[in-house]
């Protein structure tokens, strides 16, 4: 198989990390927290399209979920027992700010100051997302994100939650996962709010990142002490042992869609050709608004899972996820697979920070999620073994321990996820937690990969193989 750029990761013997890395766990708010009707929290546009005949796996709701919002005292104490010294959650915008702007539900924000406090009090650092997808229903109803006003909604929501949680909160990001947002919401349609259209796509993906740089702006000038981004990367590899310049050319435009149209924009202040032209035909980039969304951050947050592989295909229809793909192909490749059937590369992490490191230099980096889902079944004596998602854990961290050593500035990794959870379209039907929850009483079972989660921490390293 022919990659681009492509590393290999040294199976060494015990890897330590550096001094003070981060090690975590990240959740979001909608796929945990239930209460959806509870304390004067607004719909958002997944409770809507979770409504939807057929586009949740199951008829499943978010409605219930892991009841975090309830059992959150319980999940700290999990958080703590595995020696956790970080924790990623979202905090819900229609929780906050039920039509997304106008006034604040105090109810809402009472919440997050209890997690906050008590995430401080089992010595956990809070890491505050301000942005996972669900989006109050009222301002999809206004446009969404295909709309310019929905960016500075966004500002002024992030406002309200910093001016809340500042003084115990230093860690924030302003939106995660941009091109999940747009693509897979506006351009697909298998994401809420489910619509289908190119066009609006990229008007989304935009606005979500003006929506980024306006919120840094303001979070900067608040006094936050660390903002962050939060992109899903991956390296965009060609299967084909001698790509042409055809495969070339579609590695090129599915990088310049899934990565560069918002590592570029971030990190640079531009957008790649493919992304300008569509802006030029639409009209919805305005002069000034690449230099907003380019405001300075103190770290990148990366959401690896695998890498992309694409090949030229004459005939091949347009991928609805990435706008101007008539003619490539994705094929599926000969690697094992997850329960999502996501190809497991951990080699691809590797490429990923390296390149990151060597395109936009001196920007932190945090892998603020990374995991697996897996089909996971409690044993008759209430253990629950989950050895393909150790193996997987553990490669992808010796993957980082690779990148590190070649000189990559990675401060922390975050595993994906702490607790079984609704998973978007998928509903509860996969299980990425390392802590199991019996959806039917809430129970909380940690699996054999926590445990193994926990030693890692507790060594700040990995054993040898």
């Amino acid at each position: 198989m022919t990659t681009v750029g492509s590393t290999t990761t040294a199976r060494t013997a015990s890897q330590a990390f550096p001094a003070g890395f981060v090690w975590g766990a990240a959740t979001a708010a909608y796929q945990i927290e239930g209460a959806a009707h509870e304390d004067g929290r607004g719909p958002s546009i997944w409770d809507t399209f979770a409504r939807r005949p057929g586009a949740v796996a199951g008829g499943d709701t978010g409605d219930v979920a892991c009841d975090h919002y309830h059992r959150w005292r319980e999940d700290i104490a999990l958080m703590a027992s595995l020696g956790l010294g970080a924790y990623r959650f979202s905090v819900s915008w229609p929780r906050v700010q039920p039509d997304g702007s106008g006034p604040v539900n105090p109810r809402g924000l009472d919440f997050y100051d209890r997690l906050v406090d008590g995430l401080l009090e089992a010595g956990i650092t809070p890491y505050v997302t301000l942005y996972h997808w669900d989006l109050p229903q009222a301002l999809e109803d206004a446009g969404g994100w295909t709309v310019r006003d929905t960016a500075y909604r966004f500002a002024e929501y992030a406002g309200v939650v910093h001016d809340r949680l500042a003084d115990r909160a230093d860690t924030w990001t302003t939106i995660n996962e941009p091109w999940v947002a747009s693509f897979l919401g506006y351009g697909a349609g298998v994401h809420a709010p489910g619509r289908t259209s190119a066009d609006d796509a990229f008007r989304a993906a935009h606005h979500l990142m003006l929506a980024h740089g306006l919120a840094a702006r303001r979070l900067r000038e608040a006094g936050a002490e660390r903002i962050s981004l939060t992109l899903n990367l991956a390296p965009v590899l060609c299967p084909a042992d001698a790509p042409g310049e055809a495969d070339l050319a579609a590695v090129e435009l599915v990088d310049s869609l899934l990565n560069r149209q918002f590592l570029d924009a971030a990190l640079r202040g531009s957008y790649p050709d493919a992304v300008l032209e569509r802006a030029r035909r639409l009209g919805h980039v305005r002069d000034g608004d690449l230099a907003v969304i380019a405001q300075p951050i103190d770290s990148l947050g990366i959401n690896y899972y695998n890498p992309t592989y694409v090949r030229a295909a004459p005939g091949a229809p347009e991928n609805p996820a990435f706008p101007g793909s008539a003619g490539v192909a994705f094929p599926s490749v000969d690697l094992p697979t997850t329960a999502m059937g996501w190809p497991i590369a951990p080699d691809g992490l590797t490429e990923l920070l390296l390149r990151l490191h060597r395109d936009h230099p001196g920007v932190p980096l945090v892998v603020t999620e990374n995991g697996a889902a897996f089909d996971d079944v409690p044993g008759p004596d209430g253990r629950v073994a989950d050895p393909a998602r150790i193996g997987y854990l553990e490669g992808h961290l010796r993957a980082a321990h690779a990148a590190l050593a070649a000189g990559v500035d990675l401060r922390g990794y975050l595993v994906w996820s702490l607790l079984d959870n609704f998973e978007w379209a998928e509903g509860y039907g996969k299980r990425f937690g390392i802590v199991y929850v019996d959806y039917a009483d809430q129970r909380r079972l940690p699996k054999d990969s926590a445990r193994w989660y926990a030693g890692v921490i507790a060594r700040n390293g990995l054993e040898a193989p």
